[in-house]
């Protein structure tokens, strides 16, 4: 018998979200039964606990697109009982049962082990906000970003990804500025990093003119819509727009001159679908180059009870930082 945060639907098309008491039966089908220990709250979990947002295939669901923790139970040679390991993407806690309860059964080609030097609750202070975080660092080094060039643009910087990618680019010797909507969250940008704060306001309004001053090295957004088709135009000659996120809409109302007369790059970051190897590889970045104590200081507590409430919260752009869920009780 465990724990599990469990969504049900009733028949006037309402979900429900409860604390209840399954057993190892309940479980959907896997190559890999996890203890889970801790996991965490992304956008997608608020969409999943609420409506589901389209996401959820059926019901009743287990949400959490995050999770880490130790081997059970095992049927593929790549993971013995007592192995540490930590889950993120592959749809789960979408369509597929996730993190949100004391047991886990997954596929193993799912899973990563635990990098040295992270714990579980580490490894969920970091979760898909984080992990895409680091993809998207990584993504703007491979198109030449470098210390030094000029300040690196983090929109939505108080959010989960902005708050990793802050400390992250700080921490590798890039000058942040880190917008945000949210005036009292300057002192807690500064912390991570961030030497300049740019208001929401300043940047989130289109213009009519296609290009403006040349001021961004790079930049890891987070918001889309017309705060990227501003950001465009306002990126260095040869720089990369790292796109991870769409808190400002899909639509991009933005016009091409930025792409032909300053060769400026959009690089689009998924990180759902990363291959195993990709995992591995940000995951062992994630463990070097993300200052643990900077991590600590993002992190706000909860337990299995506060996860309706805190998915409201997150959809409503409410949540600062990471927030690490402690499964078991």
């Amino acid at each position: 018998m465990f724990n599990a945060l469990v969504v049900r639907k009733d028949e006037d098309g309402k979900t429900h979200a409860a604390v209840e008491t399954l057993t190892l039966d309940d479980l959907p089908a896997g190559d890999v039964t996890v203890a889970v220990e801790y996991s965490t709250v992304n956008y997608k979990d608020g969409l999943c606990l609420g409506p589901g947002g389209g996401l959820v295939r059926s019901y009743p669901h287990v949400p959490g697109i995050d999770f880490a923790g130790t081997v059970e139970a095992s049927s593929d040679d790549r993971y013995k009982p007592g192995d540490k390991v930590v889950l993120t993407g592959w749809r789960v806690g979408e369509a597929q049962w996730g993190g949100y309860a004391e047991k886990a059964r997954v596929k193993a080609d799912w899973l990563v082990p635990l990098p040295e030097g992270l714990s579980t609750r580490d490894a969920m202070a970091v979760g898909t906000a984080g992990f895409t975080a680091m993809l998207a660092v990584m993504a703007l080094e491979g198109h030449g970003l470098e210390p030094g060039q000029g300040p690196v643009l983090v929109t939505g910087a108080a959010g989960g990804v902005g708050s990793v990618a802050t400390a992250i680019l700080a921490q590798l010797g890039h000058e942040v500025a880190g917008v945000t909507g949210r005036p009292e969250t300057e002192g807690y940008l500064r912390a991570l990093g961030a030497t300049q704060i740019v208001p929401r306001a300043d940047i989130a309004e289109a213009i009519k003119r296609p290009l403006e001053s040349e001021t961004w090295a790079g930049c890891v957004d987070a918001v889309g819509g017309t705060m990227l088709a501003r950001v465009l135009g306002q990126m260095k000659y040869g720089a990369s727009v790292a796109a991870v996120g769409l808190a400002g809409g899909a639509a991009l109302p933005a016009t091409v001159i930025p792409f032909l007369l300053r060769g400026v790059n959009l690089l689009g970051i998924d990180s759902v679908m990363q291959p195993f190897a990709a995992r591995q590889a940000a995951w062992a970045r994630i463990a070097s180059d993300l200052p643990m104590d900077k991590l600590q200081d993002m992190i706000q507590p909860a337990t299995l009870s506060d996860l309706p409430q805190l998915g409201a919260d997150i959809l409503a752009g409410q949540v600062r930082g990471r927030v690490v869920v402690a499964v078991t009780a």
